[in-house]
């Protein structure tokens, strides 16, 4: 395989992110309503400032694959939404942007995925 064929899938990824945050991307909106009820738990937890139930609520979430839109490496943090009858973490979560203020807690910017970070919708309240 010749050397710029081996390195096509990176670039294309590359290019790819690059479209999504040049376009203007954003993952589609969701009512909060329509989200599991655990969801506006953990919303109130995030707002309050916890405490929080799992310990690695409120780490770093890097967005690896760009599903969300590109932000300094800091900027989201991750949060458990428990699921019922799981005795483990799971697979829901809701990503919190910090906002201009760099305040989880009052960004408005909430995403939640329920499939392990393969997609995202923005909580819209």
């Amino acid at each position: 395989m010749t050397r710029h064929l081996r390195h096509w899938p990176v670039r294309a990824t590359l290019l790819a992110a690059f479209w999504l945050v040049a376009s203007g991307f954003a993952p589609p909106e969701v009512a909060l309503e329509r989200l599991p009820p655990e969801t506006a738990q953990t919303l109130s937890l995030i707002r309050q400032g916890g405490p929080f139930p799992y310990r690695r609520d409120g780490v770093v979430f890097q967005n690896r694959e760009q599903r969300l839109p590109v932000r300094p490496r800091s900027y989201y943090r991750e949060y458990t939404v428990p699921t019922p009858g799981l005795d483990h973490r799971g697979a829901r979560r809701i990503i919190a942007g910090s906002g201009p203020d760099n305040d989880v807690r009052r960004s408005g910017e909430y995403y939640y995925t329920g499939d392990h970070y393969r997609s995202f919708r923005r909580i819209k309240e």
